[in-house]
């Protein structure tokens, strides 16, 4: 078995309702952030703070798998899969980012 009975009904849960995770990360704290399909960047980081999104300049971003698959976001940044994102960026289920703002 690949996935709990639960995991699967969330799963198919926030599908069925158009919702999408991603991630933020720093050295305290690792948390999950619930949107909508479709949200951009700018959008996202507005369930974060609505300074985020009033202030926003660029998201730095990669997509989950390939920071595992790296291991780090230091050999993520040297296999070119870290990038910085604009406010027309549209957030991809399980990005990790991290929002560069000025209020």
């Amino acid at each position: 078995m690949q996935e709990s009975g639960v995991g699967s009904l969330i799963r198919a849960t926030y599908h069925l309702l158009g919702l999408r995770t991603y991630f933020t990360a720093g050295e305290k704290e690792v948390r999950a952030w619930t949107i909508h399909a479709g949200d951009t960047a700018p959008k996202a980081a507005g369930v974060i703070h609505s300074d985020f999104e009033r202030g926003f300049i660029k998201a730095e971003t990669v997509a989950y798998a390939d920071l595992v698959r790296c291991g780090s976001v230091a050999v993520a940044r040297e296999k070119g899969l870290y990038r910085m994102e604009g406010k027309e960026y549209v957030v991809q289920d399980g990005d990790v980012m991290l929002f560069k703002f000025n209020v």
